[in-house]
Order: C-alpha cells, then sequence, then structure tokens
C-alpha cells in the first residue's frame, strides 16, 4: 500500500485532544542546548519542567533555566536520572538525544519506575540502537542497505578476509551510537589494522560497546535523512527530508530541508522507505531514517541508520512544516493520536552548527570561558550565555544557527548574515569557517558530496581586519597597558610644540602574526585585557594579545634568522586531554609522520605524529593529562640540541599567564583596570566589554549578565 509521506491519515477513532496538556511535570535528561530546546516548549506548554546537572554542569544555563534542577552523578546515570524524576514527581523524562536516548534499559527503568519515557518502544530502540541488528532487520522488510558485514565475534584475521570479498574503501564503525564517533576509513587492507583499534577504543569509551560494523565506503554519496512521526493508533508519516551531507569527520556541519536534490518523486521514495523501516518495529514518537546515496544514482537510497530519538537538525524540518517536534512527541508519548493538518514543505530552512572548535588548529575542541554571547537575528538554539565555561567534558557543540526564506538562495543569505552578527569572545569557534563554507561555490550551487570538508583541509587563522586592531588598541590606550618597553613611550609620543601623537600597539594573533595598530573607532566589540583581548568586527571574531615593543624586535629577528623550512622539534598538545596511547619510547628513531602519543578529548582522538625523521624524547605517559601547548614529546635530529625560548603562550608559561615583557625579563604590571575581581566589580561579574559604533548600547546590555542563581532544588 501506498503512503502519503507528507498528509498525515490519523485514525478514524483517534479522539482530537490538541488542546489538552499532556503531561503535568517533564524532566530533561540531558543539557546544553537541547535541554534548553525543550524547555521551551514545556513553558508554552504550561509543562513544570525539571533539569539535571553534573558537577561540571552546576553552573550551567540549562541547569537555571528549569523549574527544578537535581544533581547526578552522570547523565549516563540510569538510576540516579530515574531517582530524580521520581522524587521531583515527573510523570515523563525527555531524553533529548545522545546520552541516554536511545538505551534500552533507560526506557525499561523510566517503566518499571512509572515514568513514561518519551520516545519509542523496547524493541525500535533494541533493534535500531544496533546497527549491525538494524540493518539486517531493515533488509528483511525490503529496505535496501550498504553492501558491509559485522565484525562480532570475528578475529581480525576473519574480519580481514571479510574486508577483502566485501572489497575496499570501508568504513570502520561502532554498532552502538551515533555522531560519527569512532567512524574510520579503511582505504586498503593497509589500513585496516589501525582503524579497527581506533574504532574500538572510541567505541568503548564512548558506548561502552566496542562492536564494530564494517560497510563499502560510497564514492562523492550524499547524506539524505527522513524525519518520521508515528503515534499509537495506526499512523506512521514521513515530514520530508533532510540534507545533512556537509560533514566533517562524519559529524555533520550545516544542515538544510528540504534537500536540493530531491525532487517530488524521489521525495515520496525516501518518504516510503522511511516509513517502512518505522513500521518494522512498531515505531512511535519522532525519530530519523538515515540513507545514503551516490552521487549520479540517486534513485537509489541505501538504509544506514535509524536514530530512534530527536535529531539535532530538527529545527530546520520545524521551520519548513511548521510544527514543533517536541511537542508532537509529548503528545504521542501521552497516547495521543496525530491529529495535524496536512503537512506542506513552507520555502527552506539551514542550521548551522556553531562548535567550541579551532578551524586552524585542524578542527580541534576548544575550552574557555565564554566572555560575550550575543546571538544573531535568527532562530538560535545556544548551550551558552555570557560567562558560560566551556569545558572538556562535553561535546564542543554550543549553539545551533537557523534560518529560514522562501528559496534556498535567501536562507543562505540570511543564515551567513545571523552568523556575522552572532558574537562569541573567550572561545575559539568556527563561525568565520561557517561563513567562508556558504561562500563555496558548490555550497551555493547545491553540489555536495560528504568528503567536501574534509578535502577543504585546515584553514588558516583568518587575518584580523584593521577595524578589529584598532579598537584593541584602543583598550590597549585606554587601560594604560604599556604597548612598549621604551622609555619614551612611557613618556608619551610628543613633538615641540605639537600635540600628543598616537601611540603604536603591537599585537600577537592565534597564528602568531604580529600586527602594528594605532587606536581608533571602529565597528568592534572587545572583552578580555590587560594583556589578553578578544574582539569581534567586521563579521568575524579575533584573539589578540599585547607584545611589547623589544619583544616584537626580537621576533622578528628571530624569525629573519631561522633557516628555510626549520620545524619546531618540540611537540605540543593540540588541546587539553588525557593521553590514552604512548606510541613510542624514549630514544626511539622514528620517521616523518610516525604515531607519537595520542590524546582524547570530548569523546574524540587526536594523534601527534613526527613532524620529521629523528630521534624522540617522549615528555608524557599514557593517562597524564595535558594542558593545550604543552610539549608532549621532541624529536631532534641526529647532532642538533634545540634552543628553547621560553615566552607568553609558549611552552612552560601558559596563556592565561602572558603579560607584556621588558628587556631587563621581568613582566611589565600595566595599570589597574576595573574587571572581574578587581576593585568594584565582582568576580562573578562578566570580562570587561568596550564596544564602538552604532551597535555599542547594545553590546553594553549583553556584556553582564544577570545575577545567575543557584539551581532552584539539588537532590543529592
Amino acid at each position: 500500500m501506498a503512503v502519503d509521506t507528507l498528509a498525515p491519515s490519523p485514525s478514524p477513532a483517534a479522539p482530537r485532544r490538541g488542546a489538552e496538556r499532556p503531561f503535568a511535570c517533564v524532566l530533561v535528561a540531558n543539557r546544553g542546548e537541547i535541554a534548553r530546546r525543550v524547555f521551551r516548549t514545556l513553558r508554552r506548554l504550561g509543562i513544570r519542567s525539571v533539569a539535571v546537572f553534573t558537577e561540571a554542569d552546576a553552573d550551567a544555563p540549562h541547569a537555571r533555566e528549569a523549574d527544578h534542577a537535581v544533581r547526578v552523578p552522570s547523565y549516563l546515570d540510569v538510576d540516579a536520572v530515574v531517582a530524580a524524576a521520581m522524587a521531583t514527581g515527573a510523570d515523563a523524562v525527555h531524553p533529548g538525544y545522545g546520552f541516554l536516548s536511545e538505551n534500552a534499559a533507560f526506557a525499561r527503568a523510566c517503566a518499571a519506575a512509572g515514568v513514561v519515557f518519551v520516545g519509542p518502544g523496547v524493541e525500535a530502540l533494541e533493534v535500531m540502537g544496533d546497527k549491525i541488528r538494524a540493518k539486517a532487520h531493515v533488509a528483511a522488510h525490503g529496505v535496501p542497505t550498504v553492501p558491509g558485514f559485522s565484525a562480532a565475534g570475528l578475529s581480525d584475521a576473519e574480519i580481514a578476509a571479510e574486508a577483502a570479498r566485501t572489497g575496499y574503501p570501508l568504513l570502520v564503525k561502532p554498532s552502538a551510537g551515533g555522531g560519527g564517533k569512532g567512524m574510520t576509513i579503511a582505504a586498503g587492507p593497509h589500513d585496516l589494522a589501525d582503524a579497527l583499534a581506533t574504532a574500538r577504543r572510541v567505541a568503548r569509551a564512548a558506548f561502552g560497546d566496542d562492536t564494530l560494523l564494517l560497510e563499502r565506503l560510497l564514492e562523492r554519496p550524499r547524506h539524505i535523512e527522513v524525519q518520521v512521526l508515528a503515534d499509537a493508533h495506526g499512523t506512521t508519516l514521513s515530514l520530508g527530508e533532510r540534507e545533512c551531507t556537509l560533514q566533517r569527520r562524519h559529524q555533520k556541519v550545516i544542515e538544510e530541508a528540504p534537500s536540493p536534490a530531491v525532487d517530488a518523486a524521489l521525495r515520496a521514495r525516501f518518504g516510503e522507505a522511511a516509513v517502512a523501516a518505522a513500521r518494522s518495529v512498531g515505531y512511535l514518537g519522532a525519530g530519523t531514517v538515515e540513507f545514503l546515496v551516490a552521487g549520479d544514482r540517486l534513485h537509489e537510497p541505501f538504509f544506514i541508520e535509524m536514530n530512534t530519538r530527536l535529531q539535532v537538525e530538527h529545527p530546520v524540518t520545524e521551520m519548513v512544516t511548521g510544527l514543533d517536534l517536541v511537542e508532537q512527541q509529548l503528545r504521542v508519548a501521552a497516547g495521543f493520536a496525530l491529529d495535524l493538518p496536512p503537512v506542506r514543505l513552507d520555502g527552506h530552512a539551514v542550521e548551522a552548527r556553531v562548535y567550541a572548535e579551532a578551524p586552524s588548529r585542524g578542527y580541534l575542541p576548544a575550552t574557555g570561558t565564554v566572555g560575550l554571547w550575543h546571538p544573531g537575528p535568527a532562530r538560535v538554539d545556544s548551550a551558552v550565555e555570557t560567562g558560560t565555561v566551556v569545558s572538556a567534558h562535553y561535546d564542543p557543540l554550543i549553539a545551533k544557527v537557523i534560518a529560514h526564506g522562501p528559496d534556498r538562495a535567501t536562507a543562505l543569505a540570511r543564515l551567513d548574515a545571523a552568523l556575522a552578527d552572532t558574537v562569541v569572545l573567550g572561545v575559539d569557534t568556527n563561525i568565520t569557517d561557517l561563513r567562508a563554507l556558504l561562500a563555496e561555490p558548490a555550497v551555493r550551487a547545491g553540489d555536495l558530496h560528504t568528503g567536501l570538508l574534509d578535502r577543504r583541509g585546515t584553514p588558516d587563522a583568518p587575518e584580523p581586519t584593521p577595524d578589529a586592531l584598532a579598537a584593541v588598541a584602543a583598550r590597549v590606550a585606554d587601560a594604560g597597558t604599556p604597548a612598549s618597553d621604551s622609555a619614551w613611550d612611557r613618556i608619551g609620543a610628543w613633538r615641540a610644540g605639537g600635540a600628543r601623537a598616537q601611540r603604536t600597539v603591537f599585537l600577537e594573533d592565534d597564528a602568531g602574526r604580529l600586527h602594528e595598530a594605532a587606536p581608533a573607532p571602529g565597528e568592534a566589540v572587545v572583552v578580555g585585557g590587560p594583556a589578553e583581548f578578544w574582539v569581534h568586527a567586521d563579521g568575524g571574531a579575533h584573539r589578540l594579545r599585547v607584545v611589547s615593543r623589544r619583544a616584537a624586535a626580537e621576533r622578528r629577528r628571530a624569525a629573519a634568522g631561522r633557516a628555510p623550512g626549520a620545524v619546531d622539534p618540540d611537540l605540543v598538545a593540540p588541546l587539553p586531554g588525557t593521553v590514552v596511547a604512548v606510541h613510542v619510547a624514549d630514544g626511539d628513531a622514528v620517521e616523518e609522520g610516525s604515531r607519537l602519543v595520542t590524546i582524547e578529548a570530548m569523546k574524540m582522538e587526536h594523534t601527534v605524529t613526527a613532524p620529521h625523521a629523528g630521534t624522540v624524547r617522549v615528555c608524557v605517559a599514557a593517562g597524564s593529562q595535558v594542558a593545550r601547548d604543552q610539549v608532549v614529546a621532541t624529536v631532534t635530529l641526529a647532532g642538533e640540541v634545540p634552543e628553547r625560548v621560553e615566552g607568553p603562550g609558549t611552552r612552560g608559561v601558559p596563556e592565561s599567564a602572558a603579560s607584556p615583557v621588558s628587556a631587563t625579563g621581568e613582566a611589565e604590571v600595566p595599570e589597574r583596570v576595573e574587571g572581574p575581581g578587581t576593585r568594584g566589580v565582582p568576580a562573578s561579574g562578566a570580562s570587561p566589554v568596550s564596544a564602538t559604533g552604532a551597535r555599542a548600547e547594545a553590546f553594553r546590555s549583553a556584556g553582564t549578565p544577570a545575577s545567575a542563581p543557584s539551581p532552584k532544588e539539588t537532590l543529592s
């Protein structure tokens, strides 16, 4: 029987109960932007909300935003989360995504406690939560799947033999979990052993299960997924597709609805396959069926998995359908029938994921305190506010910016404008890189494939604009921070019989480039000081450090005397994290590209490799914690002893301690500036904020948040 994938067909016997409140109290077993997004719907429906939070999230926005908040040891602690629901009188638990959202044991525990799990039944969770089982299950119901095999119970030799029969390249991925974590490519037999080891290690850490699935890697594929809704009264329907092809390391970056490559006939085909997959497990609630299609064979979709929960990218579907998917989840979980008007796709919506990461450092996750947060003019689902600490404990996603327009070109332009006006200072983000991606001709044309972003390579850190440099120079001058160690600068710029001239300020950006700037007004917002500043200007953010005139001169002389192509022998941690593997021993001879140390942070692994052949000295051990830019190993050429230069923000001197250095080597102490922790301003306040130009007043009001109360209810 054909299925109308856009227009719902509720059972004739289903009651119309659209005005009724599904629940009185709902606990949200999640954090960050998804918890806050669910709270928004709960408030609109008049439902009391309960948050859970860990020690690391005690001051997080989601913990303050709910009507009640309960401390738990971990977001993965089933017993603690269920106990929190019972103690607060919650009659339902919304799991969000990630954590326990696809955990069948959690759903059973909720049911045993008499608490409704806002999600599908246990059968769907068990079948679709295991990629191996899900693939076999939907294939038996006529849904096409990607060629591949399960590695469960196979030795590495047996896996290698089966891989040869399936054919390379292969995608090695954990059977449990999602979000692209642990996915590794084996281009050929020589890559397989390392791919298996990496995927197993990440799978154990992220999901507690290292069972693997290997699938044929399609060439230039598109990743297209279908949003489904199903109730307990016989209705299962599709809400159209989302294009999720723009990914980096299997992690989605930009999503849109509808897909620019899908027409009405193909949309119906995708919808029918998605509805068949959902019905095969008696699905209940909101879920997503994901497909891969070869770029030149869009009419042949291959099922890859079903996510039995709300997706990160659900807002684009909400924008084009006008539906609140969280509300629909709650209503279905309460036993109501889907009672919707015919669904039509209105215009186009695009979402960009804002990550706390450093694109110029290979898109590594970043940490820090948000000195200023100000969203742009669009729908923004945010995990942060001014003053939020972004730690290494959780996923680096800090916000989603979603724009809608009557057509794709308008939606893309509105998203770019919103990103340009989204201010995040104090933590590295990918906003500038997102804007560059949106400007790519292939993206604008909709000519997409899942390898597009990885093939772009690592971008250079963007150059600060003249407005950005001038604004920071003005802050330095206003704060009285010495711009150099010259006696003449201490006296002040002057000329006989003339007015005081503007002084030059030397600033260093994150790429180590030196800039000279004179104070000047401009359209910019600045936070921080006295030695390090963050500035937002011309649609981008930059971190700039004050450098003394003498230090700038010494650095230039050193650069001029450095041999062309010279490589620093000291290798540093690209981000704070835990050393999970040391691949060499002191004194080993290594080749260029040899793996030295692997660091885990935010459930991702990052391997430090040798920049050239030589002899290695290891500075860390497995299990040790490392800070960003901490030396983890040294690789020296035979007979060479590297000269070590200590300085602000380099090895041996933490960035937080950076300050201008005088000619004698003693740190200069700038004139005191009122700000957090100084006289007159409580330590809990925001960093000093300055703004110039027409937007100044809006940012002044955003720079210092209202005092944040403690969570309203805390149960140990």
